[in-house]
């Protein structure tokens, strides 16, 4: 745990301000929501990752999906990657996704790979697989993650297939069914 130096009160209301240069570090927005734990006197404010929740179902999409298909799969929440596939999770697991992928997501479009019309988008900071189809997962009207397909290799630029794309929109459907029940 790394300090801040900063000392906040607490209101009559029970209410503490977090300060904006934390917020923004943490990528903490107006209306985010934050998971509260307790631990040995310590209160620990976690952002609340809906896609991160539903773990045991996500890896089982997942892995449905890269039986059938062969190619590396993760699902990730509106900034992380939280379960994976066909990639060594220590790889990749809890990394950050890039602000390319964040846009595309909250544009809510399906996103398709074709290495004749452009470059590729690298979804996740540190990996140099490409986004071969991304799906967002949308939940009671809001995006709270994506499927996305990996290429297969760092080397290899791989257009999406119509199977890879239909097989994305599908789970993100179904976990954005799952989620807004």
């Amino acid at each position: 745990m790394k300090a801040t130096g900063i000392v906040r009160n607490i209101d009559r209301l029970g209410r503490v301000v977090i300060p904006k240069e934390v917020r923004r570090t943490m990528r903490i927005n107006e209306g985010d929501p934050l998971e509260i734990f307790t631990d040995d006197g310590q209160i620990i404010l976690q952002k609340y990752s809906v896609i991160g929740n539903i773990g045991g179902i996500a890896n089982d999409v997942l892995e449905a999906m890269y039986r059938s298909h062969k190619m590396p799969v993760i699902a990730c929440d509106k900034e992380k990657v939280v379960a994976a596939r066909g990639i060594p999770k220590n790889e990749i697991v809890n990394r950050r996704l890039t602000g390319d992928m964040e846009e595309m997501m909250e544009r809510r479009r399906v996103y398709a790979h074709d290495e004749d019309k452009g470059s590729p988008c690298f979804p996740v900071e540190g990996i140099e697989r490409h986004a071969v189809a991304m799906a967002p997962v949308i939940a009671s009207g809001d995006v709270v993650g994506a499927i996305i397909f990996l290429s297969p290799d760092n080397i290899q630029a791989a257009t999406a297939s119509q199977t890879e794309v239909d097989l994305a929109r599908a789970f993100a459907l179904y976990l954005g069914e799952m989620l807004g029940d």
